[in-house]
């Protein structure tokens, strides 16, 4: 569906119901290099074969031109991405400014015969709302991985914990969290209550882009519903047996808050697997990377090397027994990565040569 209005026009004459959906100079200098005139439309929901996108009045179903199924990996729709739709088609994706990926579904399985693939959960992400419950979904060592996750794909997190009012001492746990998640913003959340909402508004000023990811039930629904104002999102009753929550959200869809913010969320995650190496870790793990510096050995593997200041921190109390197994976790399983990056480099080197 072609707007009469289309246009390639700088920032400041863009109307202003575009900006409030997010467009920025960044999807506009992507706009103005195709060859003609467009109206850029954004995805707000969707599956693989049909997308509901916006151009800034009532939203209409496209569907993906067969082209982007044989384009480079990352360039076929998701939600948050910018498109140009001609005929109730998307023909192009803008150029994104960041995306949120993880290594598809069952890849932990598959490193070693190198088939991981990458699965792109949402695109041009402001803040990535890690959300976690204070019942038996609260797990440090999973937070951990969730913040490597999002550090891995160069984005910026915050912790929202979820279900402080079936917590006795919420503080605490609150502060557990702190202590492992350095710098990132920990927001405590009761069901019941308005307290440590408002906090939410530093991260959702008019034109931002949220998204949600953490264990089905940690209350994202929720979460979402108490932001909009009503129950947007099916939510579904946590098993006491289990502790675990029925998944409420099995599509992801762009929601716009009344304060002017988008939040995406996303299907309750099984499994945190990772894509890509891209030095996460060293963000996650802060203390672990500065005593790393001051190891005998340049490949220490701090395991049981004589000189290794990190096992010299664990010895001293610097660094948990804990903390430390989760960084060895993370880190062979990102040095998959790394030796397949180094293999293909390789290959193409070698066939460079040949030829």
């Amino acid at each position: 569906m072609d707007s009469p209005s289309t246009f390639n026009h700088p920032l400041n004459t863009l109307p202003e119901h575009l900006i409030r959906m997010g467009w920025t100079r960044h999807f506009q200098t992507a706009l103005e290099k195709l060859p003609s005139p467009h109206t850029p439309a954004k995805v707000i929901g969707g599956c693989k074969n049909s997308f509901l996108v916006n151009q800034g009045a009532t939203p209409f179903t496209a569907t993906p031109a067969r082209t982007l199924e044989h384009t480079p990996e990352g360039i076929y729709p998701v939600v948050g991405d910018w498109v140009v739709v001609k005929d109730e088609v998307i023909t192009t994706v803008l150029t994104r400014k960041n995306i949120l990926a993880r290594g598809a579904a069952g890849s932990q399985h598959k490193q070693k015969s190198g088939q991981v693939k990458k699965q792109i959960m949402a695109a041009n992400i402001d803040t990535v709302f890690i959300v976690c419950g204070l019942d038996r979904d609260f797990n440090l060592r999973r937070l951990e991985r969730y913040l490597t996750l999002v550090y891995n794909c160069g984005l910026t997190p915050a912790i929202v914990l979820t279900k402080a009012d079936l917590e006795q001492h919420p503080k605490d746990r609150a502060d557990e969290v702190t202590a492992i998640a350095f710098g990132v913003p920990v927001h405590l959340i009761s069901a019941h209550e308005d307290s440590g909402l408002s906090t939410l508004d530093e991260h959702l000023a008019p034109g931002q882009t949220v998204t949600l990811i953490g264990s089905s039930g940690a209350g994202k629904s929720t979460l979402i519903n108490r932001l909009y104002g009503s129950n947007l999102q099916a939510t579904g009753a946590v098993s006491k047996r289990v502790g675990k929550g029925r998944h409420t959200t099995t599509t992801r869809d762009l929601i716009t808050l009344p304060s002017g913010s988008m939040l995406i969320d996303n299907p309750g995650m099984r499994e945190i697997t990772f894509s890509d190496d891209h030095g996460a870790l060293d963000t996650t793990f802060p203390e672990i990377e500065l005593l790393t510096r001051s190891c005998r050995f340049a490949d220490c593997s701090h395991t049981h090397e004589p000189g290794c200041q990190v096992l010299d921190g664990v010895a001293s109390g610097q660094v948990s027994k804990e903390r430390l197994d989760s960084y060895l976790k993370m880190q062979h399983e990102l040095s998959f990565f790394a030796n397949r990056d180094q293999k293909s480099t390789s290959k193409k080197e070698k066939g460079k040569k040949k030829g």
